[in-house]
């Protein structure tokens, strides 16, 4: 190898850095501050202190090899949309419809806002005017439960295990507004230059896990003692109701998706 980025902060990484530095090779490891952010999920006396985002490291970390970035990304598809027209099938025209894009599941229950909460706002959207929903996810688990709201709800379509990434990405970049939580499909969306409103529950947007380029305005979280508990949000609730997701109302998220779409 010419150079080396390391991009998990993790002892390994760090070990293989300095194995490729003895054998004379440009190497550089991603910085995490990670007294910052202990301070930030520890149980009592949290300081916010809002971190570099994780695209931001990276820069940093290539810059250091002699490979300077520009954090000037707008899309997988540059300027445009991506190409439908072979889901017209699934999908229908949009015309002048509104597309809603929903992502509800995450892999932490500290980081999923409650199925039943859910599908109020869903009863909601779905009920529009020229409005229609996609939902996205997978897994078997996941694939039964958006099946059954597809067909409970009208205007409302279930993608999951229907499409390539590809036709996903290409889906999701024709979408007005995406609802996702801080999961994948929040990195995905964002990844095609479509506004995100993102829902946050243990975790927290000022650990600098952020969806590329979005408004921090579009995220949804309510102020509590114990949040965040954690980065990634696998961490059981000590309080034993998760109380960070059940107390973000449907209506919230309701006025969050209007106000971008108006």
């Amino acid at each position: 190898f010419d150079a080396v980025a390391a991009f998990q902060p993790t002892f390994r990484s760090r070990f293989l850095c300095w194995r490729f530095h003895l054998a004379g090779i440009k190497a550089a490891h991603i910085k995490q501050n990670r007294r910052e952010l202990q301070k930030l999920i520890r149980r009592k006396h949290k300081i916010y202190t809002e971190q570099d985002s994780f695209f931001q490291r990276c820069a940093h970390t290539l810059n250091q090899i002699g490979y300077p970035i520009r954090l000037s990304f707008l899309s997988l598809f540059g300027k445009n949309k991506g190409n439908i027209s072979s889901l017209a099938p699934l999908t229908g025209e949009k015309n002048q419809e509104t597309w809603i894009g929903i992502a509800p599941f995450a892999t932490h229950v500290g980081k999923i806002y409650p199925l039943s909460k859910q599908e109020q706002i869903l009863k909601h959207l779905s009920a529009r005017d020229h409005t229609k929903i996609f939902l996205f996810g997978g897994g078997k688990k996941e694939i039964k439960v958006l099946e059954e709201w597809a067909q409970h709800f009208p205007n409302v379509i279930s993608t999951a295990g229907k499409l390539t990434i590809n036709m996903e990405l290409a889906l999701m970049s024709n979408m007005d507004v995406m609802l996702v939580m801080d999961a994948a499909n929040m990195h995905l969306a964002s990844l095609v230059n479509i506004p995100v409103v993102s829902i946050w529950g243990a975790t927290h947007p000022c650990a600098g896990f952020a969806g590329w380029n979005q408004s921090a305005a579009n995220t949804i979280q309510i102020d509590l003692p114990c949040r965040p508990c954690s980065l990634s949000g696998e961490k059981h609730c000590y309080r034993k109701d998760y109380a960070c997701l059940q107390g973000i109302t449907p209506e919230m998220v309701i006025e969050h998706i209007n106000k971008v779409i108006s």
